[in-house]
């Protein structure tokens, strides 16, 4: 899938060849009012590979190509319906913004030209001595601040929103230092090892609810039918009946890497296997996958009672993600 590009009309974005060492910059904390695991989770990190391979800070591929920041996104457009507050990752004064840009995926049939608002709606916050952060893809008319404001950590100056060049709600944060990006969980330069731990930026407790995933589960549910992925993204996929003419479990993952097998079984009241779905390993990464395994109704409508899924992913022989979800009839 196609991950958000960053701009902002009114800072210079550096090339990423350029990533800055910077073990003194401002200890930041967690930028979002949400819980990685139940209600949001990272999808890319910088890419910190100078040239045309991409590389996240953990030897992985979390990103892609030039990618200047870390994407944090809500799990699908319910949660930022209901609203979720962007937080000022340190104290500073707020430089410049940007309100007024629609919320509608690039996707969308009709989706107005982005460019030169990639960001969409946002915020830089300068922090002093040459460091800035600045957050993208807010909602229209969520900001809190106004140009010349000073601002504390932890302060909500924003929605998460669909703005600028997204298909997705999240929020990208971008990290810099003058010119320079530096990526927040390894803010020495590219030329170091490029996966040598350091010191991040981030403060501890933000550090700790950011430890670095290989693969998450994103979405979980039940339906009458295959849903389509826009479905599951607008949590727009409507519970079976007993008079549903199918029961389908889905499952919505990201980050999977090459060679992962994806399987997927649903079981009923009983303790009956109903379906099962084993794919074939996935010829290369996926920033996103939906799994999807479902059965025709019974004669008679389905039976009363608890009916449960279970997603697994299997890595080099080992499962390396496991979910199990249930619903009721």
């Amino acid at each position: 899938m196609r991950l958000a590009l960053i701009a902002f009309a009114a800072a210079a974005l550096a090339p990423l060849a350029g990533l800055h060492a910077a073990p003194h910059g401002p200890r930041l904390a967690f930028p979002l009012a949400c819980q990685i695991g139940v209600s949001c989770e990272v999808q890319n990190y910088v890419d910190r590979d100078p040239g045309a391979g991409v590389l996240d800070y953990h030897c992985g591929h979390r990103t892609y190509q030039a990618h200047n920041g870390v994407d944090i996104r809500v799990n699908d457009m319910a949660e930022q319906r209901a609203g979720v507050a962007v937080l000022a990752a340190a104290a500073g004064r707020v430089a410049r913004l940007r309100d007024g840009e629609p919320d509608i995926s690039i996707r969308a049939p009709g989706a107005p030209s982005i460019v030169g608002r990639e960001c969409g709606n946002g915020v830089v916050i300068d922090h002093g001595d040459g460091w800035e952060t600045q957050y993208c893809h807010l909602a229209r008319g969520s900001v809190k601040v106004k140009a010349g404001d000073m601002v504390t950590a932890g302060q909500p100056i924003a929605r998460v929103g669909l703005s600028g060049d997204t298909e997705f709600p999240h929020l990208h944060l971008t990290v810099r230092h003058g010119t320079q990006v530096v990526d927040p969980f390894a803010p020495e330069p590219v030329a170091a090892p490029a996966c040598a731990a350091q010191r991040p930026l981030w403060t501890a407790e933000a550090a700790h609810q950011l430890a670095y995933k290989r693969g998450a589960v994103l979405n979980t549910g039940f339906g009458s039918a295959i849903s389509p992925a826009e479905a599951i993204e607008a949590r727009a996929v409507a519970a079976p009946t007993a008079a549903a003419p199918a029961m389908v479990a889905y499952v919505r993952l990201i980050g999977l890497e090459a060679g992962d097998l994806v399987e997927l079984a649903l079981t009923g009241p009983d303790g009956r296997v109903l379906a099962t779905s084993s794919q074939p390993p996935l010829d290369r990464d996926k920033a996103q996958w939906v799994s999807q395994v479902g059965r025709k109704a019974p004669a008679g409508g389905w039976p009363r009672g608890v009916y449960s899924a279970q997603a697994q992913v299997r890595r080099g022989g080992a499962v390396v993600i496991s979910k199990r979800w249930q619903m009721t009839l």
